[in-house]
């Protein structure tokens, strides 16, 4: 399975810097003696009310000692006809991939080549259930936990959930197990230190250690927000708990920022808070059921912010509202902004699935949006997910014909019966894009043949004619706003004017 995580940039760089200070003594003249006494730049410095007081690094040997038994390394057996069980490859990104830190890591010591997802995970109980990354154990044949000790045990999955990453596992034994304690990832504040526990590259019960980077890192396709770390993370520590230095586990490791495919010093886990969030419903149903708001949302950029009239690019805009969802009930329209619920307010759009998910099930709530310019209270009650799986199906590629010419780079052409029934289109207007000139505004938006335009500045667009009427009366120089329709969701676009 390819990991659903996008990356965010982030460069960490360390200035040095050197001064040189100089005395120059001039003058033969003698000084007075009841002159007083200068003060020197390194007088000051020896002051010790100028003298900060000396810390030594943290001792990590008694927290390895004491956490790494109940760390363990995780390996799973396919049968040859097997599919691509728990490995994962990196997605690409101009920037470097990144990558569940996970990825062939026996292939240069002959290893078998039915071992698949070598990883990492911890003991939360002394009965034997342990925690690690679903990637790890996605579709195998037989899971393998091996402690500390030697010991091999066969793992039964309890419960996993995709969004989350996480995988709850249980092992039987005779004995009691060392068990790691779970902390909480809500007190971790940026510049603590933090240690890592796991398996990469396959050298068991490594320990690494760094400091927490940065809270609430979102990555785009991935459901939690992340602790950043600097600690060494590398292929085989998916799944290995990130520790305190109380010795207590805030975040499962799970993904790394790489150029490489090996650890460059940015690292993320998944928060420890979220997880015992979710470990009741693991342990009790195997899966995590969450709350639902029924509608397809995107980022605010400034240039949508301008379009849509509002002061700043916060909240998230709905593209797309869900029949039958609770957004649905509300009231809630496509080109809404949702900027709070409940009262707490959502700065980022990403912050919005967070927030749904995480409260409970027939919870009453307020949403809070602005629309044409109004902010107003929505009550909405949460429900359970029903949205159908949506299975991607590709088109035949056809050469389009040009169709109209539209500024911006665009061919637009009238969507004829056959054609909407081809995109999967059940209601009639909007027109289709034939296709996009490389480099024009329209390519930097991210226009795409085969998109249809339903509305231009919020006016729906009926056919072609209505199209260029649309575009004729829009504000000269002024950013244009497309409600566009790809697949089966639907998107707003804003397309700079001309240069």
């Amino acid at each position: 399975m390819t990991h659903k995580f996008s990356r965010p940039i982030v460069f960490l760089g360390v200035a040095i810097f050197t001064a040189t200070f100089a005395l120059i003594a001039s003058g033969t003249a003698a000084r007075a003696a009841d002159s007083a006494p200068p003060t020197h730049f390194w007088t000051e410095l020896a002051d010790p009310a100028h003298v900060a007081k000396a810390q030594s690094m943290p001792d990590f040997v008694d927290l390895a000692a004491k956490l790494s038994p109940a760390v363990v390394n995780i390996s799973t057996d396919e049968p040859a006809e097997g599919g691509e069980g728990g490995e994962s490859s990196p997605e690409e990104s101009p920037h470097g991939p990144l990558m569940p830190p996970h990825s062939h890591p026996f292939e240069d010591f002959g290893g078998s080549p039915h071992s698949k997802a070598l990883g990492s995970g911890f003991i939360i109980t002394k009965d034997g259930y342990i925690l690690t990354n679903e990637h790890v154990v996605e579709n195998p044949g037989t899971v393998t936990v091996t402690t500390q000790d030697g010991h091999n045990y066969v793992a039964k999955i309890v419960g996993r959930d995709e969004k989350s990453d996480i995988a709850l596992l249980k092992i039987d034994t005779k004995h009691d197990l060392a068990v790691a304690p779970l902390g909480d990832s809500d007190d971790l504040k940026v510049g603590e230190w933090v240690m890592a526990i796991g398996n990469p590259f396959g050298f068991d019960h490594s320990v690494t250690a760094g400091i927490v980077s940065a809270k609430g890192r979102f990555i785009p396709g991935s459901y939690e927000d992340f602790i950043q770390t600097d600690a060494s993370i590398n292929p085989g520590n998916s799944g290995g708990p990130l520790i305190d230095l109380r010795g207590d586990v805030v975040g499962v490791n799970c993904a790394i920022y790489t150029h490489t495919g090996a650890s460059m010093g940015i690292g993320f886990a998944v928060p420890i808070e979220l997880v015992k969030e979710e470990l009741p419903q693991l342990k009790s149903s195997g899966k995590v059921v969450r709350g639902w708001l029924g509608v397809y949302i995107q980022k605010v950029t400034p240039e949508l912010a301008e379009s849509l009239g509002l002061a700043d690019s916060r909240g998230a805009l709905v593209a797309k509202v869900l029949d039958g969802g609770p957004a649905k009930a509300a009231g809630v329209k496509r080109g809404d902004v949702i900027v709070a619920f409940d009262n707490q307010p959502v700065s980022d759009s990403r912050e919005l699935p967070l927030l749904i998910g995480r409260t409970d099930l027939g919870h009453k709530g307020i949403l809070k949006v602005i629309r044409d310019k109004q902010t107003i209270d929505l009550p909405v009650t949460i429900t359970q997910s029903h949205e159908p799986e949506i299975v991607a199906s590709e088109g035949k590629s056809q050469k389009p014909d040009l169709g109209a010419v539209s500024p911006f780079g665009l061919h637009v052409k009238e969507l004829s019966p056959d054609l909407a029934k081809e995109l999967g289109l059940n209601s009639p207007g909007g027109v289709v894009i034939s296709s996009v000139l490389p480099g024009s505004r329209a390519d930097e938006a991210g226009l795409r043949a085969r998109d249809v335009i339903l509305e231009v500045n919020r006016a729906a667009v009926k056919n072609v004619d209505s199209y260029q009427n649309a575009l004729k009366t829009s504000a000269k120089g002024k950013i244009v706003l497309l409600l566009v329709r790809r697949g089966d969701a639907t998107i707003y676009v804003t397309v700079k004017p001309e240069a």
